[in-house]
């Protein structure tokens, strides 16, 4: 594997940069060795839905228990704090919308809004797991092809 895929899908699992950078470095790594760049498009999507399994797990069995270190509680519960008033707010503008907002959240390509914020703001308001996930996989896709589109639009224009 080129370096630079290993780069693209290590960014897109990562918390603040998500496929909206991952996907783009792994379009250019697709133009560059004439791969089709949907099958990259499907890859990154992919890892990326499939990171929402692994939040899930970490938020329900391995977060109660790391709970108990004083460091990780202090530290996570700092974090957590300040993202229930977050979420509180976010609650009372969008109840009306529920898993679709969820989806609208995390398809809009914008820093904070992916998969990792999806999965923490559904486990804060206790949402169905399942619609969860489908309405975070939902937007995953639709950011997927948003962050497509922009980055073939801007390869094309350097062109």
């Amino acid at each position: 594997m080129n370096l630079k895929l290993f780069y693209a899908i290590l960014l897109t699992i990562m918390p603040v940069t998500e496929l909206r950078i991952g996907l783009p470095i792994a379009i250019s790594y697709a133009k560059e060795q004439n791969i089709p760049v949907s099958l990259v498009f499907i890859l990154i999507v992919l890892i990326n839905i499939l990171l929402i399994f692994l939040i899930f797990f970490f938020l329900d069995k391995l977060h109660p228990l790391l709970m108990k270190w004083n460091f990780y509680a202090k530290t996570f519960g700092k974090f957590l704090k300040k993202f229930q008033r977050k979420v509180d707010k976010f609650e009372k503008k969008h109840e009306t919308l529920g898993i679709l907002a969820l989806t609208l959240f995390v398809g809009i390509p914008l820093p904070g809004t992916g998969a990792w914020t999806g999965c923490i703001l559904a486990w804060l308001l206790g949402l169905d797991r399942k619609k969860s996930i489908l309405a975070i996989s939902l937007g995953v896709f639709i950011a997927g092809l948003f962050i497509l589109l922009f980055s073939l639009g801007f390869i094309n224009f350097f062109r």
